[in-house]
């Protein structure tokens, strides 16, 4: 079993813990803020922000919170085409899951460093929506929307991950009907692979040789892109829900449980697109 302890700032720990709050258990340690028990990993915040993570998939969810480079760094010699996706949306309180996959070539590598192309957290909303539709023009993509309602409905019987894998694998499936994928297909990884494909056992069809690999956003150019595809897209659909379901501030809020948001759900009910697990732990 992997043991992997990190100190984090008390902005990560919450958002640590806003992600997969579903997954939270009981401790009798006074001095624990929270446990999480996930599928192949245990975590656990001290009151002090020291976080543990315990299990075969510890550096999977530990990463997010280790050091990374701010750009993709690649050359042309060491460069190779390679298909990437990547999702936003998962661990958020309202609104859609959105998975983009997209292809990038050899032809593509001096654009995207020249604009500065790297994972959608690390750019400002204001460039992310104005390369979104430059990215959408000049690459082969596929988008993937998971309706709130859908959500409901498949969070029933399947976790997180298995979501994940499910919208990752659709994705692929899309982009391959339209263009021929590369060799190199990646996933930022969020699970094992063997779990990965476990959750897809039942799927018709299944992309295989896929390439798993942690901070996958901040590596490879194709995940980088798909990051900022997916960001833009779910973004606009979450103005467009302020402009029919006003009071909540859902593009404000990014989907999450700030206290502007919660006042509204005080004030005025929850929504058609707030998700049920939310609702429950805070309604």
């Amino acid at each position: 079993m992997n043991t992997i302890t990190l100190n984090l700032s008390s902005a990560q720990a919450e958002k640590l813990y806003e992600t997969f709050k579903e997954y939270q258990v009981d401790s009798p340690n006074q001095y624990v803020s929270y446990m999480l028990k996930l599928e192949n990993c245990t975590i656990t915040c001290y009151t002090s922000n020291k976080v543990v993570f315990q299990g075969n998939d510890a550096e999977i969810y530990a990463a997010a919170f280790q050091d990374n480079k701010s750009t993709v760094s690649q050359t042309m010699d060491d460069f190779i085409d390679h298909a990437g996706s990547d999702e936003v949306g998962t661990g958020d309180y309202f609104g859609p899951v959105v998975v983009a996959a997209c292809i990038v070539t050899k032809s593509d590598l001096q654009w995207l460093q020249n604009e500065n192309i790297t994972d959608s957290k690390k750019l400002t909303d204001e460039y992310i929506m104005k390369i979104g539709p430059q990215l959408t023009a000049k690459l082969p993509y596929s988008l993937l929307i998971l309706s709130n309602d859908k959500y409901n409905i498949v969070h029933q019987s399947n976790n997180l991950n298995a979501i994940k894998a499910k919208l990752h694998n659709q994705a692929y499936i899309n982009l391959s009907t339209k263009y021929k994928l590369p060799k190199l297909i990646v996933i930022d990884q969020f699970a094992a692979p063997a779990t990965y494909y476990r959750y897809l056992a039942y799927e018709p069809n299944v992309i295989g040789n896929i390439h798993f690999e942690t901070k996958a956003e901040s590596k490879y150019l194709a995940v980088a892109a798909a990051s900022i595809i997916a960001k833009v897209t779910r973004d606009r659909l979450m103005k467009e829900y302020d402009q029919v379901i006003p009071g909540y501030d859902f593009a404000g809020n990014k989907g999450y449980g700030t206290k502007a948001h919660l006042e509204g759900l005080r004030r005025l009910g929850p929504s058609p697109i707030h998700r049920r697990t939310f609702i429950r732990n805070y309604i």
